[in-house]
């Protein structure tokens, strides 16, 4: 029998193999005609898509002749994107978000970075209580749904490690050092919770309290001392984080969030918040986060994160493969507001320019720089600086070393760099 065309049509029996659309038994969704064509394809072999239009060979990998994955009620990667953090200690570790390997501004929940110190305690949220006592009028015992009834705040904000960038103060820092060995105790989520200065109003905070410690549930019972400005102005308890719960390595079921302020202070697993007329001296930030100063004495209390900056690409281990242009990208951020200004420089500081801020620019929060760079395919030596918006601008090594002396790693934000060879080769080279 031929068709309308003249051309001869298939038998009866193939039109109903090449034809029949009708759902394969079992209620799989999936028509004779697609069992039939995966299977080719699976098995490597030719398809036809009819005599007069000749053999088509199909590729294995062709996502158009093969039925895709249902559904699934949790989401993964694609197997081809692999991004790790970045390991160290053991109970009392941390682990470095891979910052070169990520785009825009949002840390996903599963890279932010890590740093506890005698491991992650695990918390039923069905027991969980906070307790805010001491110089209150009420003293009062939160469950978590007691937290989540009051009105929710949102935020997009980072979160820095105060030891954050401590390879980079070193004298002879590692040439194979990457954005995320470097800087990987920095991440950016959006923190959702109930603002810290709504819980004092429902417990009548004493008008005369100054500071408050904050107290975490986890085996090294973490505590730290915080000015009460601060509890007033911007701070959080925290239960959510990129829209779902925050994951137990950050602080589940809740924990204190500090915007722009050292990681440590916003302790995680928070059980306890006392108010008080006077610092606790914890051991935290006595035997710890202090940074030794060269005439003997030590600055405490150095809570907020200064303005900091870091190209993320082209970045060692990477190569750059041939003359031409190249856009150099990195973060900038600070613990005192917005970012205002990022400049980029690819001859180690003889001149500089402008970057561009990718929008959004938001305040204590990571912002994405920009620059267009054409590389002439000799040696370079590429930084930035940040400045924010009080004036405040990122300094060198020898400005950071002559204020403070070399017996500390905290609060390190002296100006990265990296410098480039003429085989394309990347090296980190900060000044």
């Amino acid at each position: 029998m031929k068709d309308r065309n003249g051309e001869r049509a298939p038998e009866d029996g193939a039109r109903d193999d090449l034809e029949d659309d009708t759902e394969t038994s079992g209620g799989s969704g999936l028509t004779r005609r697609a069992l039939i064509a995966g299977a080719a394809v699976a098995a490597g072999t030719a398809i036809t898509a009819g005599a007069t239009r000749g053999l088509v060979v199909q590729d294995a990998a062709d996502p158009t002749k093969v039925p895709g994955a249902r559904p699934v009620v949790v989401g993964s990667r694609s197997p081809h994107e692999t991004p790790r953090k970045l390991l160290s200690g053991s109970m009392g570790g941390s682990s470095r978000t891979p910052l070169q390997d990520l785009h825009g501004i949002m840390t996903p929940a599963d890279l932010h970075f890590e740093r506890h110190h005698h491991g992650i305690p695990e918390i039923d949220p069905a027991r969980y209580r906070l307790l805010i006592h001491g110089m209150v009028d009420r003293p009062t015992l939160f469950t978590l749904e007691d937290l989540k009834r009051f009105p929710q705040v949102s935020k997009l904000l980072f979160l820095e490690c105060s030891g954050n960038g401590g390879g980079a103060y070193s004298p002879s820092p590692n040439p194979e050092n990457t954005p995320q060995s470097i800087d990987g105790l920095l991440s950016t989520s959006e923190w959702s919770g109930v603002a810290l200065s709504t819980l004092l109003e429902e417990v009548g905070a004493h008008a005369d309290a100054t500071w408050f410690l904050a107290e975490g549930s986890d085996a090294a019972v973490m505590g730290r001392s915080i000015p009460m400005e601060k509890a007033w102005d911007d701070a959080m308890i925290a239960y959510a984080q990129n829209g779902e719960a925050i994951r137990p390595e950050q602080g589940y079921p809740a924990r204190v969030f500090l915007p722009g302020w050292e990681g440590n202070a916003s302790v995680k697993w928070v059980r306890r918040l006392e108010l008080s007329d006077r610092p606790s001296m914890f051991r935290d930030e006595t035997s710890k986060y202090t940074d030794p100063l060269p005439d003997g004495t030590a600055r405490q209390f150095s809570f907020v994160m200064d303005a900091k900056s870091v190209i993320t690409y082209p970045t060692y281990p990477r190569r750059l493969s041939e003359p031409g242009f190249v856009e150099i990208s990195g973060y900038a951020w600070t613990g005192r507001g917005l970012i205002e200004r990022v400049e980029v420089s690819t001859d180690g500081g003889d001149s500089w320019h402008d970057a561009v801020l990718q929008e959004p620019v938001l305040p204590k929060c990571t912002t994405r720089f920009r620059h267009g760079w054409e590389w002439d395919g000799g040696p370079a030596h590429l930084l930035s600086r940040a400045t924010d918006e009080t004036g405040y601008t990122q300094p060198v090594r020898q400005q950071v070393l002559d204020a403070r002396g070399p017996g500390t790693r905290y609060h390190s934000n002296a100006i990265r760099g990296w410098r480039v060879a003429s085989d394309g080769s990347i090296a980190f080279a900060p000044v």
